[in-house]
């Protein structure tokens, strides 16, 4: 018979081999494990990348604002508008239609000119001089002196157009800029109408969408239905950054808008929607993207203002967006969305679908909140006026019978994101 210590020897022999083997393992998932949550995938599909440098960063900058990637050839050459501006945009219909300008770009005595009611207002010659100084958000021209009278002879877009304000610092429409803020004063619609190479259906539609509202799908399905022009801040993080999450980085969506909206030289593809734009080198959109993408991702949405919100109520609403109203079921994380790891069917968002049944996906993206205090209307159609809209609507979707009180806590809470 085997003796009582050898059977004590035998078994810590075996807790050791155990207890070995437990910690090697132990030691090889926190080797490859840290590994992995450094350079293995994150929680959403996209794997972890390093940060984009600053000079990437700076170069983006410069894109994002100045950057027309060869659209002159429509603006200029398919639908004349250097005709119609020099025609007939003078600064004051310039900034009624929502167009800005960036005042750091004027010159002292230009600036002081204006304050003294020295600067004719209603001249198109002062639209041509401003966009001449690169003072016009979003517009660049090339402008040559003939005679001792400047001529606008090329233009174009650029990214800046839809997705930058200004903060009114100067007057109303004239400031300094602000990157990434959706510029909902503008109305592209009524721009786009201006031009003479439009049939009178055409611009019955452009002119039908209104301020702030934009159908990037019209000009390849012939349908009108626009939608509020998004914010491009606060998108680090994440991947599926249109309203219906049809690409899987906002590389997708640049390039989507680059070639096929702003009518930039480049390519697109698209075979869910059987779009598929080639055109001749060289590409002035492809190169760009890395640095395109990296400004934008840098851009922080902007803070609720001190005073715009009660913050004791505030408190409230921030138990009702975790518990009653069930806003964090959806709009999870920092970024507020699930959106890099699902996407909703049309019948969970109370919102008319006939827009999202029009893109790749035909289905919805939650939404990101920060800053949503910035951007009113809501929804991807603007039909929420407010944020007390918004509420309402999904309360009455979802039969929440929140009262009166823990929704109006719940504004608040989202006018402090």
């Amino acid at each position: 018979m085997l003796s009582g210590s050898w059977i004590e020897c035998a078994l810590e022999k075996g807790r050791r081999s155990v207890r070995d083997r437990f910690q090697s393992w132990m030691l090889l998932f926190l080797i490859t494990g840290s590994a992995a949550s450094v350079v293995g995938c994150n929680s959403d599909r996209n794997p972890v990348e390093p940060p984009p440098s600053p000079q990437l960063i700076a170069s983006g900058k410069q894109i994002f604002r100045f950057d027309t990637f060869g659209d002159e050839k429509f603006w200029t050459d398919t639908l004349h508008m250097e005709r119609v501006i020099q025609a007939a945009v003078d600064p004051t219909t310039a900034l009624s239609v929502g167009l800005k300008v960036d005042m750091d770009t004027l010159p002292a005595a230009l600036v002081q000119a204006i304050q003294a009611g020295q600067v004719d207002l209603k001249s198109p010659a002062t639209t041509v001089a401003l966009i001449k100084l690169g003072a016009v958000v979003g517009v660049r021209g090339t402008v040559v002196t003939v005679n001792g009278r400047d001529s606008l002879t090329r233009v174009g877009i650029t990214c800046a157009l839809c997705h930058s304000t200004v903060d009114d610092a100067f007057a109303p429409g004239i400031g300094h800029r602000l990157d990434g803020w959706p510029n909902r004063d503008l109305n592209p619609g009524a721009i786009i109408a201006l031009s003479g190479a439009l049939t009178p259906a055409q611009k019955a539609v452009y002119n039908s969408w209104g301020a702030g509202k934009y159908d990037p799908r019209y000009n390849f399905d012939g349908k009108n239905g626009p939608t509020v022009i998004p914010p491009a801040y606060g998108l680090a993080g994440l991947h599926s950054v249109t309203f219906t999450g049809d690409g899987t980085d906002l590389e997708y969506w640049n390039r989507y808008v680059a070639v096929t909206q702003m009518h930039g030289q480049g390519n697109f593809s698209e075979p869910r929607l059987g779009i598929n734009v080639q055109q001749p080198a060289p590409n002035l959109v492809e190169p760009k993207l890395p640095a395109l993408q990296a400004y934008q991702l840098s851009l922080n949405a902007p803070v609720a203002p001190a005073g715009s919100f009660d913050a004791t109520a505030a408190a409230r609403g921030q138990v009702v967006f975790a518990g009653p109203g069930k806003c964090a079921q959806c709009h999870v994380g920092q970024e507020f969305t699930d959106g890099n790891t699902r996407l909703h069917a049309l019948s969970e968002i109370p919102t008319d679908p006939a827009y999202a049944l029009r893109t790749a996906t035909k289905q919805w993206r939650t939404s990101p909140l920060k800053g949503v205090w910035q951007h009113p209307p809501y929804f991807h159609d603007g039909s929420a006026a407010t944020l007390a809209d918004v509420v309402e609507r999904y309360n009455s979707k979802l039969a929440l019978n929140l009262t009166a009180q823990q929704k109006a806590d719940l504004v608040e809470y989202l006018k402090s994101l």
